[in-house]
């Protein structure tokens, strides 16, 4: 299950570095085999993924409502989900979101938008705790003038970066 993880992570992050877009073909269909995987694999496990794929789509979907966070980004980490599990995917997601974070940071600075971007966070922030989405209407991914950064690419570095943290102590806890 987790060379299938990292392998999904690894393409959507591959396609949207590349056409900026996770297809639905690549996620839907990564959700539904992480899921009979675990059913077929190992019967424990599909709670585990059931509930990886859940945490995901639930913590992500007010974004995906605001429109700050794309529906393909959405359903990779639900995908992501169903491949790991809970626990993993709960280090994944937060793993991403810093990167993700990181990258926007970088690309904001680059850009000269700091000013803009602390104004349009806090609105996001707003419209997130507040559930009154009128005041976030313009900064969504409609439109053109915000800046955008590949939230696919965020994902497949975290979960990389996972799984070498992962093998790397499981190597030293060996020679301990």
């Amino acid at each position: 299950m987790s060379a299938g993880g990292l392998g999904l992570a690894g393409w959507a992050g591959w396609l949207d570095w590349r056409i900026r877009k996770i297809p639905n073909w690549l996620t839907v269909v990564a959700l539904l085999v992480g899921l009979t995987l675990s059913a077929v694999l190992r019967w424990p496990g599909l709670k585990s993924s059931l509930e990886g794929a859940g945490i995901c789509l639930g913590v992500l979907l007010p974004f995906v409502i605001l429109r700050a966070l794309g529906a393909g980004d959405w359903k990779l980490m639900g995908a992501l989900g169903a491949f790991l599990g809970l626990q993993r995917v709960i280090v994944v997601l937060f793993g991403t979101v810093l990167i993700a974070g990181l990258m926007s940071v970088m690309e904001v600075i680059r850009q000269g938008k700091v000013r803009e971007t602390l104004y349009n966070m806090w609105v996001v922030f707003v419209a997130y705790s507040t559930f009154h989405v009128n005041n976030a209407r313009a900064i969504t991914l409609d439109n053109p003038g915000l800046l955008k950064i590949p939230f696919g690419v965020a994902a497949a570095l975290s979960t990389g970066l996972f799984f070498v943290i992962m093998s790397a102590l499981r190597f030293f806890h060996k020679l301990g």
